[in-house]
């Protein structure tokens, strides 16, 4: 575990509200879902980034399974994404009985390659699932084209894409939804939570009922119907209050938290810069298109030996830093019914990328010393 290490992974950080808050919930005497800090939560993300209706869930797994139930998934369906991806992507779909096209990842990036999906697109296609990796946009203009030259929905997977922007437009307002998660490895977190943002409003009614297991409570409580009942197949998608009130001490800091992850971002692109211009390693790359949310730092070692040799140099001094996704098309699960294509750059993400120690009170000294043990692994300095 992270806490067994010096300089963990990941660490997650407090605002400082976040027991004020959830005292305030649990004092309140209403502590289920959809409470008074649920309501502050919806209204911030309006506010904030002009989401049309937006709605607290228990993780972002939940959110990508309520909007393949909003937009009807079924057997024999079949929705594209990329291999690249946590298994929550495609499990949502696969739960409904859909068929995953997985489409590789650009050469120079983990997301995926907009120009290959077309080529993808059947008649059986119902959706597409970007996944904009790092917190860095996907072609989301493209996408949006070929939803619509095709009739297709699209689903933003924007679990690490809270404060991203494309184009000058915060991720998770381009797809007919969106999903984002506030895990305790994220930007914002709640140690376990997710949104899912509806932006096409024939979606709206139903998904507060889903949410609300399948019943029209929600109406119910804002006097919009004398009674509910069980009107719709549904789960228990939205969390207590008292994640909602932890989670609302951390948007309150948003700005702070983004500030300090820069400041991080930007120490480690500058002092590993050399390592790059040697050939060492690659840094990550940014589109013109997009912003970067400093939702994490990595870096594409050169071999799958070169990262698993530095990932033990980094262990060995006390410092955790971790690799990431593996390819789905070739997970035990779903090898058998991926269609056989190779995909060589989600494949060269999986063996090459290693993300390094990134959180909020990572010290300068810390820092340094993370960086000074990259340099000593790769050019034998001390």
């Amino acid at each position: 575990m992270d806490q067994t290490y010096s300089i963990p992974f990941n660490k997650p950080y407090m605002s400082g509200k976040e027991l004020h808050y959830i005292s305030q919930a649990v004092l309140s005497g209403m502590i289920k879902g959809n409470g008074n800090f649920t309501h502050k939560v919806h209204e911030l993300f309006k506010k904030k980034f002009g989401f049309e209706n937006c709605l607290l869930t228990t993780s972002c797994t939940d959110a990508l399974e309520m909007a393949a139930m909003l937009i009807g998934i079924k057997e024999g369906d079949e929705v594209i994404m990329p291999s690249f991806t946590f298994v929550s992507t495609a499990n949502a779909f696969v739960l409904r009985g859909a068929k995953i096209l997985f489409a590789d990842s650009l050469a120079d990036h983990p997301n995926m390659d907009v120009s290959k999906l077309e080529a993808l697109i059947t008649p059986k296609t119902r959706a597409i699932v970007p996944v904009h990796y790092a917190g860095v946009a996907c072609d989301m203009d493209k996408i949006m084209e070929l939803a619509s030259k095709y009739n297709l929905y699209v689903i933003e997977d924007a679990a690490q894409a809270i404060d991203a922007y494309y184009k000058e437009r915060p991720l998770g307002s381009f797809g007919h939804m969106a999903t984002f998660s506030f895990h305790e490895t994220k930007n914002i977190i709640a140690g376990e939570g997710g949104m899912l943002v509806i932006n096409d409003q024939q979606f709206f009614e139903r998904a507060e009922i889903l949410w609300e297991k399948g019943t029209n409570r929600a109406a119910f409580f804002r006097g919009e119907v004398n009674k509910y009942g069980w009107v719709d197949a549904g789960s228990s998608f939205l969390p207590s209050d008292i994640i909602a009130a932890f989670l609302y001490a951390q948007l309150e800091n948003l700005e702070d938290i983004q500030r300090r992850r820069g400041e991080i971002w930007h120490y480690y692109k500058e002092k590993l810069q050399v390592l790059e211009d040697e050939g060492f390693i690659k840094l990550p790359v940014n589109q013109n298109w997009t912003t970067n949310n400093f939702h994490m730092f990595y870096i594409v070692c050169r071999s799958l030996d070169d990262r698993s040799a530095l990932i033990n140099h980094l262990k060995a001094h006390n410092v955790l830093a971790v690799f990431h996704y593996l390819s789905l098309h070739k997970s035990e699960f779903y090898q058998n019914k991926h269609d056989g294509r190779d995909l060589p750059n989600s494949d060269f993400f999986t063996d090459h990328l290693l993300r390094l120690p990134f959180f909020y009170e990572i010290t300068e000294e810390e820092l340094e010393y993370v960086v000074s043990l990259l340099f000593s692994f790769f050019k034998g300095t001390n």
